[in-house]
């Protein structure tokens, strides 16, 4: 079983810098073996893909409207992934989830992913 644990998420204004952290933990859980990814859930929305980050080679892939804003990096002897997020929108404000996903690839698809964290919510004031 895999543990994920979201923090850094708040109350940031527009054009401001957050960093979220995701800790992944597991008995028999190796973090290097797993692709990670990136979600957001706003209200009355449905998930949005973020970003994904491959287990090989650290090669990332992210959505169109956070591209060029937003960098998923991981730290595989710390068994942490996280998302730089800088130029903040208000249209950014959601739930922000972390997943893992066994599967080899840029996984963008939130049904290849079975492990999910609590989610840590970013707040993004006009």
């Amino acid at each position: 079983q895999v543990q994920l644990v979201e923090s850094g998420g708040g109350l940031v204004q527009a054009g401001g810098s957050l960093r979220l952290s995701c800790a992944a933990s597991g008995r028999t859980f190796t973090f290097s073996a797993y692709t990670m990814g990136w979600f957001r859930q706003a209200p009355g929305k449905e998930r949005e893909f973020v970003a994904t980050i491959l287990r090989t080679d650290g090669s990332t892939y992210y959505g169109d409207s956070v591209k060029g804003r937003f960098t998923i990096s991981r730290d595989n002897a710390g068994n942490t992934v996280y998302l730089q997020m800088d130029y903040l929108k208000p249209e950014d404000t959601a739930v922000y989830y972390c997943a893992a996903s066994p599967q080899l690839g840029l996984l963008v698809r939130a049904g290849l992913y079975g492990n999910w964290g609590q989610g840590t919510q970013v707040t993004v004031s006009s």
